[in-house]
């Protein structure tokens, strides 16, 4: 039974309209020789647009029927979007000085323009602090390029993502290679981590919190959880100490001790403070054999052994 509900369950392909963005699924029944790879035809509010097949997966049950492929791409459909891209450099050109003409997009940064595989639609990606009133420019544009125009406007993370480029790691930027959405972020990641709060280690080139930040924050809350906190007194090999820093990938943390001065301590050699009190105590007790003096017969206070 659990079979048959499985080979009816929906399939739906994964597509991706960019090098590096996100997977949007349409149903495939129509094209069951169907494979990773392949470049399709498409439906979506944007109007018709070429996508790349990057995978398949079970459609969950709670989600709605899902658009279908229209058709596979065909070679002419690969050119025509080849000879549109090498277009879209001299579009952002007029777009700009376009913008320039009419004078009003002094704080605006225009970043880039791209058309979808036919010429069909081509849309600007513009930058600015404030939202912007477009209809000018957007009247402007579509009496010069005779096509549908779409002027949208991205943030900063978007902005870095389509420009590319090197971060400060040196690496080429997480947002334009691998990342296909941004993750929310916020300053406690890096204070969990303990990475320093200097703007220049915390801020990406897009000005915002490093997308980074987010990647092992998980791994160290779960090792915190497991270690002292700072300023916490614990027990050690060597007597009761301060907590002065965590180093939750080490599993450990720097104590300090009155006469040993700095220490690291693995988390399986920290001591409960009340259980090394309650040992320090027992060992000022007297022998209940040899009384004060030197003893190691083991014998324990409160029980009296006659010899």
């Amino acid at each position: 039974m659990a079979d048959t509900t499985a080979e009816q369950q929906q399939m739906v392909a994964g597509v991706r309209f960019h090098k590096v963005g996100k997977l949007y699924h349409f149903g495939y029944d129509e094209f069951q020789d169907l494979q990773a790879g392949d470049y399709v035809i498409v439906e979506t509010v944007r109007g018709r647009q070429m996508g790349q097949v990057m995978g398949f997966t079970a459609a969950p049950d709670n989600e709605r029927g899902y658009k279908q492929i229209l058709r596979m791409a065909t070679p002419r459909d690969l050119l025509l979007k080849q000879e549109w891209e090498r277009k879209q450099p001299k579009a952002l050109e007029v777009c700009r000085e376009e913008a320039d003409n009419i004078g009003e997009y002094e704080n605006v940064k225009f970043i880039a323009a791209e058309y979808n595989y036919d010429g069909s639609l081509l849309t600007i990606h513009l930058n600015a602090e404030d939202k912007v009133d477009t209809s000018k420019l957007h009247r402007a544009l579509t009496a010069i390029f005779k096509t549908k125009i779409e002027l949208r406007q991205v943030g900063p993370r978007d902005v870095a993502k389509l420009l590319g480029g090197y971060g400060a790691c040196g690496e080429l930027r997480c947002c334009s290679t691998f990342l296909t959405d941004f993750s929310p972020i916020s300053i406690k990641m890096a204070k969990v981590q303990g990475i320093s709060l200097n703007p220049s280690d915390i801020t990406g080139m897009c000005g915002r919190l490093r997308c980074c930040l987010v990647y092992e924050y998980e791994q160290y809350v779960e090792a915190r959880k497991q270690l002292p906190k700072r300023n916490k007194r614990v027990g050690t090999p060597f007597g009761e100490a301060k907590v002065i820093d965590v180093h939750p990938l080490q599993d450990a943390v720097t104590v300090y001790h009155e006469e040993e001065g700095r220490k690291l301590v693995k988390r399986e050699d920290l001591i409960p403070l009340d259980e090394l009190r309650a040992l320090a105590k027992k060992a000022q007790e007297p022998c209940t054999v040899h009384g004060d003096g030197p003893c190691e017969c083991g014998a324990k206070p409160g029980k009296n052994t006659e010899r």
